[in-house]
Parts: C-alpha cells; sequence; structure tokens
C-alpha cells in the first residue's frame, strides 16, 4: 500500500471515528443494556414471568370477552401481539365496520394488557427504564420531526461500518502480530494504540455485525415512514404497505352476527398440533362476532430447528376452514427469512442469556474501543508542533466528549435505583419521571466533570460513582418489594434475580477497574523540532509517524 492511500484511509478512518464518536458510544452503551431489556422491566414490575410463557398459554377466549364487555369488539379488527418476554401484551383494535356501533366503537385503540390481572395501561403508563434504554440507542427520543432521531442513529451506523473497514485496510499488514503487542509501561500513545488494536480485532466481527445489521434495520424504519409514503406514493401508506407485504389481511364484513362465537383457543391449539415447533407471536381476530369472522395466526419456528422460519395460518372461525397456510418450516419467503436473520443477529436472542452475556460484554468492549480511538487523537495531536489554540481545542472537545460518555455508567444506575424508590405506580407520569432523572442528571454530571477539565478524575469518579449506586439497587429492590436475592432465586424468579446479581457482579467489576486506575505521570517536555523541520515537514507525513501502527 503506498503511503499516499496509507494516509487517505488513515484520515478518513480517524474523521468518519471522531465525528461519531460520542453517539456511537451511547449507541453501543444503551444497546448493551437493551439485550436484557426484558429482564429490566420484569425486575421494575417485579413481575418475573417463566421460560414457556406464550400466547398459546394464555386463555384468549376469556380475554376476548373482557375486551367485549369494556370496549364492544363486534366488527373490529383485533390484534394480540407479544412482541417481548414480558407479562403484558400489545392489543390493537380497529374502528368498528358495524354502521351502527357506538361513537366509541367506531375509534380505533391501542394499550397494553396484563395477562393475569386484565389490567390496561397507555404507552406512558407502560413505559419502563428497560424501554427507555432500548429506545436510547436508536435515539427515538430525538424524533422532533418524523424520524430524526432513527435517521441520525442510521447514519451513524453507516459511518460506523465505514470505520470499520477503513480501520481493517489501515491495519491490515500487521493486523495479526499488532494484536499480540501490549506495552503498559510504553509512552501513552502506544498504550491507547494497543488496547485500541488488541480489543477493536477481537470485536472486529460483533462490530462489523451491529453495523451492518443497524444500517438495514434503520433504512427500513425509514422507508416506512410517513416522509417517504409522501414522496414516493403521494402519501398512499396503504399502497406502500401493500408493496411490501406489511398490510393486514383484508376481510368482507357481512354484517350478521354469530349466534355462538367460535374458540380462538381452539384454532391456537390446532395450529400448534400442525406445527408442534411453531411459536405463534401474533394472534389477529378479524371481524369479531360476523359471519367471516377470521382468525389468523404468526410467528416464528423455534430457533433451534431453522433459524429464520415464519408462518402464518389463516381459519374462517365458523365453518374451521383453512383459508391460507404458510409453513414456517419450508414456506418462509426470502424477504421474511432476510428480515429475520438481520434481527435476530442484531438482538442475539436465538442463543439464550448466555449470547447475551456475550454479547452485552462485547458491547462494553465497544465502548471502550471507541474511547480508546478518541484518546489516540488526543495524544497524537498534544505535539509541540501543534499550535497552543488546537491544542487547546483538543483538550476541550476530548474532555467534553469523556464527561458525557463516562457519566452514563452512573446516570444510568442513578435511573434504575430512582425508579426502584420512587415510581411505584403506573400511571401517565412513569414517562416523564424517568425522562428528567435520567436527562437532568446526566447532564448536571456532564457539566461538573467537563469544569472540572480531569479525564482521569472524570473517568475514576464515573467507576467508582457508577458501581456504589450499582450496589445500592438490589438493596433497594429487596428493601421496596421485599423480593431479596436469595428469596427471588428460590422463587425461581429469574429475570428479577438476574438483574439484581447483574447490578453486583458489574458494580464489583467497575470497583476493580477503578482500583487500577493510576494517574500517568506529567509528560516530559519534547526536545524542540529544528525550525526548518518544523516549517517544511509534511503534514501527513507528520500524521503518519504519529500513528503509525505499523511500526
Amino acid at each position: 500500500m503506498s503511503n499516499r492511500i496509507y494516509n487517505i484511509l488513515f484520515h478518513t478512518h480517524t474523521i468518519s471515528g471522531i465525528i461519531i464518536s460520542a453517539a456511537l458510544y451511547v449507541i453501543f452503551f444503551a444497546g448493551s443494556f437493551s439485550f436484557f431489556r426484558d429482564e429490566i422491566i420484569g425486575w421494575e414490575r417485579n413481575e418475573s414471568i417463566s421460560e414457556d410463557f406464550k400466547l398459546g398459554t394464555l386463555d384468549l377466549d376469556r380475554m376476548l370477552d373482557t375486551l367485549d364487555a369494556r370496549k364492544e369488539l363486534y366488527g373490529r379488527d383485533i390484534a394480540f401481539t407479544k412482541y417481548f418476554e414480558e407479562r403484558r401484551i400489545n392489543v390493537s383494535l380497529s374502528a368498528s365496520k358495524d354502521t351502527t356501533a357506538t361513537e366509541e366503537a367506531r375509534q380505533r385503540g391501542f394499550f397494553y394488557l396484563d395477562t393475569d390481572t386484565y389490567q390496561p395501561y397507555t404507552y406512558r403508563s407502560n413505559y419502563s427504564i428497560g424501554e427507555f434504554l432500548y429506545r436510547l440507542h436508536f435515539f427515538a427520543q430525538l424524533n422532533f420531526w418524523g424520524t430524526s432521531g432513527y435517521m441520525l442513529s442510521g447514519f451513524v451506523a453507516f459511518f460506523f461500518l465505514f470505520a470499520i473497514i477503513t480501520g481493517v485496510l489501515v491495519h491490515w499488514k500487521k493486523i495479526v502480530s499488532n494484536f499480540y503487542v501490549f506495552r503498559p509501561m510504553a509512552s501513552l500513545k502506544n498504550l491507547w494504540t494497543d488496547a485500541h488494536t488488541a480489543l477493536g480485532i477481537i470485536g472486529l466481527p460483533y462490530q462489523f455485525i451491529y453495523a451492518v445489521t443497524g444500517c438495514c434495520l434503520i433504512i427500513g424504519t425509514t422507508v416506512m415512514s410517513p416522509a417517504i409514503a409522501t414522496f414516493v406514493y403521494d402519501g398512499d401508506t396503504k399502497k406502500l404497505y401493500e408493496d411490501f407485504g406489511l398490510s393486514a389481511p383484508q376481510t368482507n364484513f357481512q354484517a350478521e352476527k354469530l349466534s355462538e362465537l367460535p374458540s380462538v383457543n381452539a384454532f391456537m391449539a390446532r395450529a400448534e398440533a400442525r406445527w408442534p415447533d411453531f411459536e405463534v407471536k401474533t394472534v389477529q381476530v378479524l371481524n369479531y362476532g360476523d359471519a367471516n369472522m377470521q382468525v389468523a395466526l404468526e410467528g416464528t419456528a423455534n430457533h433451534r430447528v431453522k433459524f429464520a422460519g415464519k408462518g402464518e395460518i389463516i381459519y374462517h372461525a365458523s365453518s374451521g376452514t383453512v383459508i391460507s397456510a404458510v409453513d414456517p418450516l419450508t414456506e418462509t419467503s426470502y424477504p421474511d427469512a432476510a428480515t429475520a436473520v438481520i434481527k435476530q443477529l442484531h438482538f442475539g436472542d436465538f442463543g439464550g442469556k448466555g449470547l447475551q452475556i456475550v454479547y452485552f460484554i462485547l458491547g462494553l468492549v465497544s465502548c471502550f474501543v471507541i474511547i480508546s480511538g478518541v484518546m489516540i487523537w488526543l495524544v497524537a495531536r498534544d505535539k509541540k508542533h501543534i499550535a497552543p489554540a488546537k491544542r487547546q481545542f483538543n483538550s476541550w472537545l476530548v474532555t467534553i466528549y469523556l464527561a458525557i460518555c463516562l457519566s452514563m455508567f452512573p446516570v444510568t444506575a442513578l435511573t434504575f435505583l430512582a425508579v426502584k424508590v420512587f415510581l411505584q405506580d403506573f400511571d401517565e407520569s412513569r414517562m416523564s419521571f424517568i425522562y428528567q432523572v435520567f436527562f437532568y442528571s446526566w447532564l448536571l454530571l456532564s457539566v461538573l466533570f467537563i469544569v472540572k477539565k480531569d479525564n482521569y478524575f472524570t473517568n475514576k469518579m464515573s467507576l467508582i460513582s457508577g458501581a456504589v449506586l450499582g450496589l445500592c439497587i438490589p438493596i433497594a429492590n429487596g428493601l421496596v418489594t421485599g423480593n431479596w436475592l436469595w428469596k427471588s432465586y428460590s422463587l425461581g424468579q429469574d429475570q428479577v434475580f438476574f438483574i439484581d446479581a447483574f447490578w453486583i457482579v458489574l458494580s464489583l467489576t467497575a470497583l476493580w477497574v477503578a482500583s487500577k486506575l493510576k494517574k500517568s505521570p506529567a509528560a516530559r517536555p519534547l526536545k524542540s523540532r529544528p525550525s526548518h523541520l518544523k516549517d517544511g515537514m509534511d503534514q501527513s507525513l507528520i500524521s503518519e509517524n504519529a500513528f503509525q501502527h505499523l511500526n
């Protein structure tokens, strides 16, 4: 590789990494916690569920009867969806097609339903710290205009993929030998360089997967947005969804009431008997109570049987005949299989808890790779030949960056603690409370670290304060709910036990890392470079020598 090509690749790798560094850190940090979204929600609500909890285990007939008494379901399309492993499921109600229905029945509805108590919740009253972190990792909170937050995370994912490719090309010549090099007693630049290279290579497959799948998922979300429908489909979102195969089944409403409602539980049992390795994720009841009532069951194949299998079966309710069926083991379409592969690789939900823990560790490793890359950038530019004003700007930039990124750990622990201690009611204030605690404390702590302007202090205090708050989380849970660590373990409440144990292990690890941190001595002044070298040295050679990883 020529010096010119090397310099081009290196500079593009550096610039793309610096531009997205802070946003990428937030994505990986929040995304790492999002692997345990379901466990966090179960811990927060003290509602741990068993591993065999499925839609097929629920009494859907009783659920429909309860909702009918509350919402007048005749003529509506009802959808029960289980997206995550939690006790509450999503319920969607279409407007009634019956022209004699009440005004309330002619309104759409969406809410979350507790499958044990049948208590409904709105989006705001159902909100949780698990949902917050999950949405933070793709900047959903920044959707002030359309899908602006999603688009930002998409751009970050794209530039991250670009940084990975250019980084591999830059290090390719000695990528293996440099992996085994670690010089903790050498210069600060060498220390950061060795850590960045080694950990970057360890996490390379993981990071590449996340860059690619993140781009695909965000692009898919953006394509489905109303803005795209406006420009490409003249605002016809129905046509957009039809072209992408996302439209709901369409049925004719006959306006003839059934004398006896067929059992949805029976159709669920038939589908599971037909495909034993089929797990239903969505149950749709179309034209409820009408002569043309239909039951559509959609789901996926067990991961152990088929990695990406999606199936669907639609029954005519009164006759019991099968209208259409797609076998999840043999008839999965290419778009459905591709989408399933991308989602499963991204969410890591195909390998159980062990894989999610591995993903979490690799996510934190990626956070360190991001930080080390920024520190390499700072140390390499803290040279005598750099103008003092530029050096001061670079120093402030990294100080602000580290303050924002590293303070996320104690802020996250504080939010867990605050939610458990002060937020026991599931009302409309939950969402705003979580927002205020997280973002205000994040702002305050970031400002304090920036004013202090000591990167060592920021690093160590973030670890210590986060660890202390983290150790308080299982204690607070025991005091508030009486569900102490040993009690949740003995009762088989795996989700509650896991989060308490998780924070203990994470906090002790943070304390251990903090104890190993040593403040580096003040750097020795560099010898003056001859003036003719200062003025005439080619800037690309300076950059290459400053960042040279291939020596």
